[in-house]
């Protein structure tokens, strides 16, 4: 035990008062390490060995472990280094005007050692990065609806650390609400869908923002939808759908829809700003009466709204990072009960009333 205590001193010396550098004394510990090895391994052949082996105490196993575990912490906190410096922003120069005595202040875009860690599973995606990261802690998006759609997408955002969040939706939580919206639970029946998503999104990660909205959104909603860079539409009714549309076109604002019956699901990108159809080109009138009856009346399976709910999450993970390929002129159609998903290509209508006068940027 006397050696371990006299190397550990000669460690301790070397990095406080002569100052070498972790790097120097990171391949000092791995020789030293390397050398307690060699000794317990020859031990047995060796008088002098078997004693400093038994100075240092342990055996050959126990270090060869230690020695491993040690590594593999160090190895950890500089895969979180690099990780740390990939996300945060080069940051700007300090003026030359400011008074060398005024305390450095982090800058506010600047990723904290939880959001690191929370996101690291981001971070290291090649499509998305610390840059793209970055962009979705910057990014402002409009859930309308937290209902069967909603409640998936809602957690998925939040999870996701898309900066700031308005959940809109006029309705209360219902007992009949939970065979498929599970950001809610039974002791919340009765309360404000609004409120309930948004804490149960702000409980699941404090670095977003939430924001609720008891109201739904309409045609003459246009500058409440400019302030944002995403709508995420789950409304449960064809007219809320065409009135969303129209206030989207107007703000320029592109417009992720998705829709559910039964056992099927569809969700298209709706952007005539960037070239794509709005969802009038696609659907300019309403369907005849009971053709595509509500949930209520028609039934849904509990899963698919987490299917499509959650396929509408990672559409606006992608659209947000500028990864992969995202769904403006196309329309991904899903089919639960036979387990089959289609893609099919869509087209803006020059004659459409909605965006027909909209020229692409």
């Amino acid at each position: 035990m006397s050696i371990l205590l006299i190397s550990a001193a000669a460690f301790a010396f070397a990095w406080v008062v002569l100052g070498l550098r972790w790097r120097v004394l990171r391949w000092g510990l791995l020789l030293w390490w390397l050398a307690v090895l060699a000794i317990h391994y020859l031990a047995a052949s060796s008088q002098p060995l078997y004693w400093m082996a038994h100075q240092l105490g342990g055996s050959l196993g126990s270090w060869f472990v230690a020695g491993i575990a040690v590594a593999l912490v160090i190895g950890y906190r500089r895969v979180i280094g690099r990780l740390r410096d990939a996300a945060l922003p080069i940051a700007e120069p300090a003026p030359v005007t400011a008074p060398a005595e005024a305390p450095a202040v982090p800058p506010s875009n600047a990723i904290s050692d939880a959001e690191l860690d929370r996101y690291a599973r981001h971070i290291v995606l090649r499509e998305i990065g610390g840059p793209g990261q970055m962009r979705l802690r910057g990014a402002n998006v409009l859930l309308i609806g937290a209902g069967g759609l909603g409640a998936p997408a809602a957690l998925y955002l939040a999870a996701a650390g898309v900066g700031r969040i308005t959940l809109a939706d006029d309705d209360a939580v219902s007992l009949s609400n939970l065979q498929r919206q599970v950001i809610f639970r039974s002791d919340q029946t009765g309360a404000p869908k609004a409120e309930a998503g948004a804490a149960a999104m702000t409980a699941l990660n404090p670095h977003v923002t939430v924001t609720p909205l008891r109201r739904r959104i309409t045609a003459d909603d246009a500058a409440l939808i400019a302030e944002h860079d995403l709508v995420l539409d789950g409304s449960d009714t064809f007219a809320g759908r065409l009135a969303i549309n129209a206030a989207c076109v107007a703000a320029g604002v592109p417009l992720l829809a998705g829709a559910i019956a039964q056992w099927e699901g569809q969700l298209a990108l709706y952007d005539p700003v960037r070239g794509g159809p709005c969802l009038a080109c696609l659907f300019p009138e309403a369907p005849a009466a009971g053709l595509a009856p509500a949930c209520a009346e028609a039934g849904v399976v509990g899963a698919l709204p987490g299917v499509v709910g959650s396929l509408m999450a990672l559409e606006a993970i992608k659209h947000l990072t500028g990864a992969g390929q995202g769904l403006r002129g196309r329309m991904l159609i899903f089919d639960g009960l036979y387990g089959e998903t289609r893609m099919i290509q869509t087209e803006r209508r020059a004659d459409c009333p909605i965006c027909g006068g909209v020229h692409p940027a």
